[in-house]
């Protein structure tokens, strides 16, 4: 009899990163849930690329920032496959605010910081406790060197900071249970939701300061979480794995203050 497949679900997996996760997943043998919260052509089409690549794969509606929806879609993919192997927290819940902090309203800043960890809170409480069940369990979520950052992005930040904190309680809690978490943590990553914000200048900036040459793509993103996803990573727990290309040891050579201590 042959093993079933793993099950990865991806949160936000019909476009950007999600999608590029979705279909390498879908390479590499797992059956993937695509969550999504409205675009159901798009979801249904990285479904129909993983299964014309001769994978399996569905498309599932839930908004991640809502705890009913997120039970009634954990619930499904258990009573269809009665494990999820691989969550993958992905899903781009609040458009950030890019304001000066003084300028900044509170609704703006506290909206972005919450809609970024009550995606990651309500599949968390709600994937774990069947991974501890199991004794097994692979948990990613996909934050942004935009935690490190200072100027006008503060609500990105924030955010972005809280959930690296957040993802470190998780693991101190799963990993007595043989689920192993960890946060891979992207620079500047060319998508579609990017485009608005990646201008010829910032390109050429970010190019200058990467050992590849380029700007990261969706691809260079999605190849990098399958392998913190894979068991093979096993080692690594808890951690804030930051996928820059190099920017910043590059950046600190362009502007070198270790001169000072040579």
């Amino acid at each position: 009899m042959s093993e079933p497949r793993r099950v990865a679900l991806i949160s936000g997996a019909g476009r950007g990163i999600g999608a590029a996760t979705a279909r390498e997943l879908g390479r590499r043998g797992y059956h993937v849930v695509v969550n999504y919260r409205e675009n159901s052509v798009a979801a249904q089409g990285v479904v129909s690329d993983i299964e014309e690549a001769g994978g399996s794969a569905e498309a599932r509606q839930a908004d991640v920032c809502d705890g009913e929806q997120v039970r009634d879609l954990v619930r499904h993919v258990y009573a269809a496959h009665d494990r999820i192997d691989v969550l993958i927290c992905n899903a781009n819940t609040v458009n950030p605010p890019f304001e000066p902090l003084l300028s900044l309203s509170w609704d703006a800043f506290i909206g972005k910081v919450s809609g970024e960890l009550a995606g990651a809170f309500f599949l968390t409480q709600n994937v774990v406790p069947a991974m501890q069940k199991r004794g097994a369990g692979r948990i990613v979520y996909i934050s942004s060197t935009a935690a490190d950052w200072v100027g006008s992005v503060a609500a990105h930040s924030t955010a972005k900071a809280a959930l690296n904190t957040f993802s470190r309680h998780v693991a101190a809690t799963a990993a007595q249970h043989g689920i192993t978490v960890n946060t891979v943590a992207f620079a500047t990553v060319q998508t579609d939701a990017t485009a608005g914000v990646l201008n010829d200048e910032l390109r050429k900036y970010t190019e200058e300061r990467s050992v590849l040459g380029r700007v990261l793509d969706a691809n260079d993103a999605a190849r990098t979480v399958a392998a913190v996803a894979d068991e093979s990573f096993g080692a690594a727990v808890g951690q804030i794995i930051r996928v820059d290309s190099g920017y910043d040891v590059l950046d600190q050579q362009l502007h070198a203050t270790t001169k000072f201590f040579q």
